[in-house]
């Protein structure tokens, strides 16, 4: 069987070939869909491609839903960064992005890399939230704040086969769902694109992430852990000061 399994999943040779062509006709498809004004078709055509979550009894779908949500975060993302500009040489960097994501990030699950994708993941999956949904009631921002975080820490934590993962995750999602609660009040954008609280939650987050992963990796020195607490504090800091508060969006 694990022979069998083998010939399925060839890493090399003209298998592999035709398997590196069909995931880049993903990000072309959606190039082209984007080009033609068919966003939702584009989007569409991304929740398809995970088809095989539903292959099998419903009762596991939640979990099949949880494992590939972070891959659904990054492409929905990308239409909709394709479809804020009409300029084609953006979009096609975005395509050849989405297509390194598909070829070189998410297929890996080394601790790494499925850190990478995580942390990639919720900050894709935040900036297109305010993007998208800046102007929508706060309970609508507040749970799709949880959403992106919960399934974002759940996707990292579970690679290290982490005891309390459900309560962690729960946790930064109900942080990650409180910090939009107060400041969708005064939805600040840097640069006409970076929400506030994805910038917050984002430096934040790595932070907390990079400490973790360099502890459970045995690389965490003392020293190293007060320098990664200083620069998030004042990277906090400096964004909530120097930040126009009289500018804003309720």
């Amino acid at each position: 069987m694990r022979a069998l399994a083998i010939k399925l999943k060839p890493a090399f040779g003209f298998s592999h070939f035709i398997h590196i062509i069909l995931t880049l006709l993903l990000p072309g498809l959606v190039y082209v869909f984007i080009r033609m004004s068919f966003y939702q078709l584009a989007i569409a055509l991304i929740i398809l491609s995970k088809w095989r979550m539903f292959a099998v009894k419903p009762r596991y779908w939640p979990a099949n839903i949880r494992a590939n949500a972070v891959d659904l975060s990054v492409g929905i993302s990308t239409v909709l960064f394709m479809s804020l500009t009409a300029v084609a040489s953006w979009q096609i960097v975005w395509a050849i992005l989405y297509a390194g994501w598909l070829l070189f990030i998410k297929p890996k699950s080394g601790l790494f890399m499925v850190t990478l994708q995580a942390v990639i993941g919720q900050l894709l999956g935040l900036v297109s939230l305010f993007l998208a949904l800046g102007e929508s009631p706060t309970f609508v921002l507040t749970l799709g704040a949880w959403s992106v975080c919960y399934l974002s820490a759940r996707h990292f934590l579970t690679s290290f086969d982490e005891e309390h993962a459900s309560l962690f995750a729960h946790t930064w999602g109900y942080f990650a769902a409180a910090l939009t609660w107060v400041l969708s009040h005064w939805l600040l954008f840097y640069g006409g694109f970076l929400a506030q609280p994805a910038l917050l939650l984002s430096v934040i987050g790595f932070s907390l992430a990079a400490l973790y992963y360099l502890d459970e990796t045995d690389r965490l020195s003392s020293g190293l852990r007060r320098q990664f607490v200083f620069v998030m504090v004042a990277i906090v800091m400096v964004v909530m000061v120097f930040s126009d508060w009289g500018d804003k969006v309720v």
